[in-house]
């Protein structure tokens, strides 16, 4: 397949690598140092899964790789609007976004035409280390793809199996609604507890009270979802948290690791969005509406 990967940080540089090393055609979109090294060295992989350094093609704007079959959307989320009109301008392509968040499909078909959209979610640790070399942190890498309607399609299992040729776990969902749903739950729960406190989840988890309102913000995101129309299970909240206890001790999410070292975060995509999406359908989200207080002065 012919791809392009729209940002290639942790995760559009690693499963944009994995993708090339299986024998894809692909072109990496990417600025500033980060692309500078690319151009200059290739890009590099430290993975417990293997390590590769890679001679890549490197471009600033996605219509310079020419018709695609597939672009992977994996920029920051306030880059979504300006990703989107620019994957508008590949001819022809589907486009998956593996980002954070609910609002990027809707953002993503606002610009290219819901019919070209494909579902996405992804979990793995990956960052960029240095320019031009990604860590990928643990074995996870698991994509998740599904067309929107829950329909199976050509470009759908075209999709699903580059990635499986590429080593990466992929399932083909039939309602990619409630998976990101299911993750966007979590991680703003997971994110928001670990950046509010900046502390790793091993403590957050450990301590009562905000083992407690770790538990809440998953039950009122669960609520947003399922007012939405996503059908998460009556229990997710408690399987969630299960799941966090098998993470890393030691582990915080992004959005903490950028809390702490003074970048721009994600809040108003996260735990912003729950708090949004619940004054439209009435829902009270206290939890979500401290998580988003405490940090909003730090968004930037």
């Amino acid at each position: 397949m012919k791809i392009v990967m729209m940002g290639s940080g942790g995760v559009g540089g690693y499963y944009g690598a994995r993708l090339q090393q299986a024998g894809h055609q692909v072109a990496f979109v990417a600025r500033g140092a980060h692309a500078e090294a690319m151009r200059k060295s290739g890009l590099r992989i430290r993975s417990e899964l293997g390590d590769a350094e890679l001679r890549v093609r490197v471009v600033d704007d996605p219509a310079q790789a020419g018709p695609a079959d597939l672009v992977v959307v994996a920029v920051k989320l306030w880059d979504t609007e300006d990703a989107a009109r620019a994957v508008a301008r590949v001819p022809g392509a589907a486009a998956v976004s593996l980002q954070n968040g609910v609002d990027k499909d809707e953002v993503l078909a606002g610009a290219i035409g819901r019919e070209r959209v494909l579902g996405g979610v992804t979990h793995i640790g990956a960052v960029i280390a240095e320019p031009g070399t990604v860590a990928h942190t643990g074995r996870l890498q698991r994509v998740t793809l599904g067309e929107l309607d829950g329909s199976r399609t050509p470009r759908l299992q075209a999709a699903v199996d580059a990635f499986r040729s590429a080593g990466v776990e992929t399932v083909l969902s039939e309602d990619i609604r409630r998976v990101t749903w299911e993750k966007f739950a979590f991680l703003t729960a997971f994110s928001g507890m670990t950046a509010l406190t900046r502390k790793p989840i091993g403590e957050v988890r450990g301590h009562p009270a905000t083992r407690e309102m770790l538990l809440d913000a998953l039950r009122e995101a669960a609520s947003v979802a399922r007012a939405e129309g996503a059908r998460l299970d009556e229990g997710f909240a408690e399987k969630a948290l299960e799941a966090v206890d098998t993470l890393p001790a030691a582990m915080y999410a992004s959005m903490a690791q950028d809390v702490m070292r003074g970048r721009r975060l994600e809040l108003p995509w996260l735990s912003g969005a729950v708090v949004r999406r619940a004054q439209k359908h009435g829902l009270s989200v206290p939890t979500h509406r401290a998580i988003y207080a405490g940090l909003v002065l730090h968004a930037g």
